[in-house]
């Protein structure tokens, strides 16, 4: 009983003192989100005279929960429209400012002494931009639908993804200590492939669902609905040892292809915005002034890096992925801050306790400065670029100009489809349904220590059960399977129809064009086994069996050829439906 007036207490205290400061930094129209952490340190256990919060514990666990909702917010704002919109500037832009600023992190931790995971983990902090910061900055200054900000969204779609994947290779290194060029290609691997089908099968589904439960009309009943989508997620991603912040950005990334995106953004903004106050207020807690005194000189290297870094590096990839001079200056000035997401990375050091202690409250200090500065910056882009345009000497002018021109050309210009574009749909049509079959092995040889235990009871023999298990798996697989072999057997078509000439294969062009039309369609599905094969090492059954197997699969693929390609059909149609149909307003 007492245990839970303590919290009440404590949560009573963190609610008031950071209401009442927020609404202070409100008045003096700065961004909430420093209210947070000021409130934060105020009731802080390094600032005296006395503490005011009994269980910290508590309060940070209350904190995780904001990340929770802080990574699903993120996910509802994730739209592959806008991604495919914005397309390679976009990823050329957050591809530059990723890896320059991981270098000058890493170079400045170097400079001044620090540990070498203190130098990696301050480059990866340094590396993504502050979403929510942003968003809020574009709103405030009315600019949030010019077209440099749909390409700054673009950019942070693609940080957001990238900024994952950094949480995955830093938890990796942490927990070894070194991380082998091979072992970062396989873990990047294992992530793609894990968010590709997550979103493919999540996509089938989910809208769906909240589809059926939305149409009740009930706002308590899909709420619900949600937060269960949400966390049984984030629990099946933990079980998988990926991190709690990517199920909650995947599950979002999901719901955002809901026709209800909007109702659900409403009825979950409360919750986002309660728990995710309490996640900055823990960041402020954590806050010791006095190593913001000792540390002044590198939270002031590191301010300037910020802003200088990622003007340079994210202003000068959108300029060189075609974009004019003037948004590429605008582009840069917008991102050139650091926000929840370092928090984040800054957090699993410590948690991992790879990181000193110093560099927490040094990332916290530099989003708070680069916070400040960002609608400024915003607001001097453009008379900036005015002036830096007409100070430009005429040879430098015309050299970019003419970069630019060149850079369109390159663009191709076609009223149909072309044999690329062709090629190229098909393509990706194959790697998809070969990540949904590879994710099918892989599930089923995870799921065996689980289900070994129970086919036990039936089946003593342990090649049986291997047998069972691998069955299982090709017939879940065999749409996609069929599917693969129809589209290898278009590629090749295509392929021989674009490489046998005529003019040179004379009367043997019909005969080498069947040749490969009927050979790369084997040759690929040879790979395909070996594939599979290399991933379901575990539950492989004896050579002896995997022939019978195969003989049987092919026998059953034979009889269901039709349903398998009408389920793969139908799939494709659920898919295409759920990208076409837009979300209500």
């Amino acid at each position: 009983m007492h245990q839970g007036i303590g919290f009440i207490q404590d949560l009573a205290v963190v609610m008031a003192l950071a209401g009442v400061v927020t609404v202070l930094f409100h008045r003096l129209k700065q961004p909430v989100v420093l209210g947070y952490i000021a409130a934060g340190v105020i009731i802080g256990p390094y600032t005296p005279p006395f503490q005011l919060i009994h269980d910290e514990q508590t309060i940070q666990t209350l904190g995780e929960l904001g990340v929770v909702f802080l990574m699903f917010s993120l996910g509802l704002e994730f739209s592959l429209r806008k991604l495919f919109q914005v397309g390679a500037t976009a990823i050329v832009a957050a591809l530059s400012e990723i890896v320059l600023m991981l270098w000058i992190g890493y170079e400045i931790g170097r400079a001044f002494g620090w540990a070498t995971m203190d130098s990696l983990f301050l480059g990866a902090i340094l590396a993504i931009s502050s979403t929510t910061i942003i968003v809020k900055a574009l709103s405030d200054l009315g600019v949030k639908r010019e077209p440099f900000a749909q390409l700054v969204f673009g950019i942070l779609i693609v940080e957001d993804i990238l900024g994952i994947a950094m949480l995955v290779l830093l938890g990796g290194i942490a927990q070894t200590g070194e991380l082998s060029p091979g072992i970062a290609l396989i873990t990047l691997g294992k992530l793609l492939l894990f968010m590709l089908v997550s979103l493919l099968a999540g996509i089938l589904i989910v809208p769906r669902v909240l589809g059926y439960i939305a149409r009740v009309g009930n706002d308590e009943m899909l709420l619900v609905s949600v937060l269960g989508f949400c966390f049984g997620f984030c629990l099946l991603v933990v079980k998988l040892d990926y991190s709690i912040a990517l199920g909650a950005f995947l599950i979002g990334a999901v719901m955002a292809e809901s026709r209800h995106l909007h109702r659900i953004e409403h009825l979950v903004a409360p919750l986002r915005d309660a728990f995710s106050a309490i996640f900055f207020v823990t960041i402020g807690l954590m806050l010791n002034p006095l190593v913001l005194v000792d540390y002044a000189w590198p939270i002031a290297v590191i301010s300037i890096a910020v802003v200088l870094g990622k003007l340079v590096s994210c202003g000068l990839g959108t300029f060189l992925a075609g974009r004019d001079g003037r948004t590429a200056m605008r582009v840069g000035m917008t991102v050139s801050q650091i926000g929840e997401f370092s928090f984040i990375i800054a957090s699993l050091g410590l948690t991992l306790k790879v990181t000193s202690g110093f560099l927490y409250p040094i990332a916290v200090t530099v989003s708070a400065i680069t916070t400040l500065t960002t609608p400024y910056l915003i607001r001097i882009a453009d008379p900036l670029s005015q002036r830096l345009a007409r100070a430009m000497p005429p040879a430098v002018s015309n050299v970019f100009g003419m970069y630019s021109q060149w850079l369109r050309c390159l663009v191709p210009r076609s009223d149909g489809p072309t044999i690329f574009s062709l090629t190229k749909r098909i393509v990706v049509q194959i790697a998809v349904n070969l990540a949904l079959v590879s994710a099918i092995f892989i599930g089923v040889s995870y799921g065996a220590r689980y289900a070994a235990p129970l086919l036990a009871h039936w089946i003593g023999d342990e090649r049986i059960q291997r047998v069972v298990l691998w069955s299982a798996a090709l017939v879940l697989a065999m749409p996609f399977l069929v599917a693969v072999w129809r589209k290898t057997q278009s590629l090749a078509l295509l392929l021989a129809e674009v490489s046998v000439q005529p003019e040179k294969a004379g009367r043997f062009t019909r005969a080498i064009r069947h040749v490969i039309a009927e050979l790369v369609p084997v040759v690929s599905m040879f790979g395909v086994f070996v594939l599979v094969a290399a991933l379901s090492g575990t539950i492989l059954p004896p050579t002896g069996f995997l022939v019978g197997v195969l003989v049987c699969a092919a026998a059953l693929t034979m009889l269901l050829w039709r349903w398998c390609v009408k389920i793969h059909a139908s799939m494709q149609i659920a898919l295409r439906e759920t990208f076409d149909e837009r979300p209500d307003a």
